[in-house]
């Protein structure tokens, strides 16, 4: 068995490039989560010239709306979405310097294609394992559109949250009908 590969979050060009579809991995330190809502601001807000409420650098953001926290747990539930539901906003926050995006299911060409230009990755988390999920969240805190309920953008702090490369920043994808033996 190999070893087990932990990221450290925010990550690096030099990170995602060591990356290949179907890499299992883990990911701690500081993950952002945004869903559908949240895209469309952060989108407008860029197209206005306003700041955003984080840095894009190296970030990840995590396409869930995670449940209410139980008493004494950081958060309820968190498991991801499907990815697809952001590609309207993708290609242009990805161009604006976010790295990673953890989610579920297939991305358009034009996503793909702004993650070879821009050295990116897409995750898959497991669906159906939210409770799972969730205990890899040692804090999180809403930074944004708090308005949003379960949809703001939170801020987590993560310790080993599995996920799997769905989308290399060479454009291989684990989705990919065939899949042929993924292109080096």
């Amino acid at each position: 068995m190999s070893n087990k590969i932990i990221l450290q979050a925010p990550f690096s060009d030099q990170t995602i490039r060591s990356l290949k579809a179907g890499d299992m991995v883990y990911i701690s330190g500081t993950v952002y989560t945004a869903r559908d809502a949240a895209h469309k601001r952060l989108y407008e807000m860029l197209e206005c010239g306003e700041p955003m409420p984080f840095d894009f650098a190296g970030q990840a953001v995590y396409y869930a709306g995670p449940a209410p926290a139980k008493p004494g747990k950081p958060i309820g539930s968190v498991g991801p979405t499907t990815g697809g539901r952001m590609d309207a906003y993708s290609p242009t926050l990805i161009a604006e310097g976010l790295k990673v995006m953890i989610g579920k299911g297939t991305r358009s060409a034009e996503v793909i294609e702004a993650m070879k230009q821009h050295t990116g990755v897409y995750f898959a988390a497991i669906g159906g394992a939210a409770a799972l999920m969730a205990k890899c969240v040692e804090s999180a805190e809403v930074i944004a559109f708090e308005e949003l309920g379960t949809e703001a953008i939170r801020k987590l702090q993560v310790k080993e949250l599995p996920v799997v490369v769905a989308i290399d920043c060479r454009g291989n994808d684990i989705y990919q009908s065939g899949r042929d033996a993924y292109k080096m």
